[in-house]
């Protein structure tokens, strides 16, 4: 064979070969296209059926790799690999994986177990993991979690699974813990009346339970009371901050003294001092 017939046929089988790559191509992004517009039609289905959108999404992503898995075997088919061997190659490969990442197959099956469950779902405030945030989807691998000052937080699932979970979304309403330090002389009985009233105002603070009000402690300048008004989780920091600013204007407007510790000092201890400070006279 001499030097044009080889050119010839390497020519032909560049030819065959790159038409190949162009139909392998066309029919990729045609079959993500379809592959595309039919999880939509799946998205829109399951939303008429009123179907959780946690579940949603993490039914969806099942879907789509393997929509991908099966494309990735049939553009080997086109070009002319045994996909039988494949499957077999494929199922080896998966063994192999998951044996080295034994950590990604735990948080695939603890994501099974938070669909099945159900501790929270998509929208909720939870804390999961040591993350406080807004769950914004739960993923075949990990939850991802929108935390208070807009930081998207991506959490394993295996480490949400194992450990605590806190859902403030789960009942309808939650508490606001706050303390209010009096002053010695303060009547107490009128300062919880006088906040409770106050409390009250605040717009969002729910009257059914209404707002608690109580002495929780004592310390040297005098009672502390707890303040709990109760709202809406959606509501939360804004009752917080408008509760602080209650109990400021109410013991001002009402001119409460400013709570100072006071110590009682005698006998030997108060002459110590006395020899410590210098008298004014000195000082000036």
């Amino acid at each position: 064979m001499d030097l044009k017939q080889i050119s010839l046929v390497a020519s032909q089988l560049l030819t065959l070969f790159g038409l190949k790559i162009l139909g392998a191509i066309a029919l990729w992004l045609i079959a993500q296209r379809l592959i595309d517009f039919g999880l939509k039609l799946v998205r829109r289905a399951f939303r008429s059926q009123q179907i959780d959108p946690t579940l949603i999404n993490y039914l969806l992503n099942i879907i789509g790799i393997t929509l991908k898995i099966v494309l990735i075997v049939a553009i080997l088919g086109f070009f002319g690999v045994e996909t039988t061997s494949f499957a077999a190659l494929l199922a080896a490969v998966g063994i192999a994986i998951g044996a080295a990442w034994g950590g990604l197959l735990a948080n695939f099956a603890a994501g099974a177990f938070l669909i099945i469950f159900r501790p929270f779902k998509v929208g909720d405030f939870i804390t999961a993991g040591g993350v406080t945030g807004t769950v914004t989807e739960l993923g075949l691998f990990t939850t991802s979690i929108n935390t208070p000052d807009n930081v998207l937080t991506i959490v394993a699932n295996n480490k949400i699974f194992a450990d605590n979970i806190q859902n403030y979304s789960a009942n309808p309403y939650r508490r606001v813990d706050l303390v209010a330090q009096l002053h010695h002389e303060v009547k107490h009985n009128e300062a919880i009346a006088l906040l409770k009233a106050k409390i009250s105002q605040i717009p969002n603070v729910l009257q059914n339970p209404a707002p608690d009000v109580e002495i929780q402690d004592f310390n040297f300048a005098g009672p502390v009371l707890a303040v709990r008004p109760y709202c809406n989780n959606d509501h939360y920091w804004q009752v917080y901050f408008d509760t602080n600013k209650a109990i400021r204007e109410t013991f001002s407007e009402a001119g409460y003294p400013i709570p100072e510790y006071r110590y009682a000092v005698s006998g030997s201890s108060a002459h110590e001092i006395n020899n410590i400070i210098p008298p004014l006279s000195e000082i000036t």
